[in-house]
């Protein structure tokens, strides 16, 4: 059975919405780490937004070095939308009970599942407890605005430390696991 395994750049004060921000603190230890990321996982998981976002501009993208846009392209992706009528990009719709239709997607794979950026939707998964990894990428900015991680209302949940990768420019990700529950 896959792990679900989110994926997300966050701002110091939790914003993670179009992290523009972001892109001063990315270099080649970083791009080798979202490769190792990438290259581990047997398919990808988006809502709907990131994924019309991403299947808009990645199909266009030359090879990049190590193959990241080859790889990119040729995942399976599975997208979370109640409007979305049909997928292109190697993708799949999925709708319906959340729960259900994510544990069908989980079977599905050995390898992890990418859920990239998609607030919402982790937000969702993670209080049904279904995200088995969370990675925070974490950027020393303080955007100031935009949509945080965790919006007012998010239920509490508890999340064990399992590691953390540092890099030369100041961003740093933690590696998180769910707590184990009472």
């Amino acid at each position: 059975m896959g792990k679900i395994v989110a994926l997300t750049y966050v701002s110091l004060d939790g914003v993670m919405e179009n992290p523009s921000w972001a892109g001063a603190y990315f270099d080649s230890d970083h791009a080798k780490y979202a490769h190792g990321q990438l290259f581990a996982a047997d398919a990808l998981l988006l809502g709907r937004t990131t994924y019309e976002a991403m299947a808009a501009a990645w199909p266009l993208m030359e090879e990049s070095e190590g193959g990241f846009a080859v790889r990119m392209n040729a995942l399976p992706k599975h997208v979370v939308s109640t409007t979305l009528e049909q997928g292109e990009w190697n993708a799949t719709v999925v709708r319906g009970d959340l729960a259900a239709e994510i544990a069908k997607v989980k079977d599905r794979y050995a390898g992890d599942i990418l859920l990239y950026a998609s607030g919402r939707l982790q937000n969702s998964l993670i209080a049904l407890g279904l995200i088995d990894e969370l990675k925070l990428w974490i950027h020393p900015v303080v955007a100031g605005k935009g949509k945080r991680l965790f919006p007012e209302g998010t239920p509490g949940t508890s999340w064990t430390l399992a590691g953390t990768t540092s890099f030369s420019t100041g961003a740093v990700v933690l590696d998180l696991r769910p707590a184990a529950r009472p």
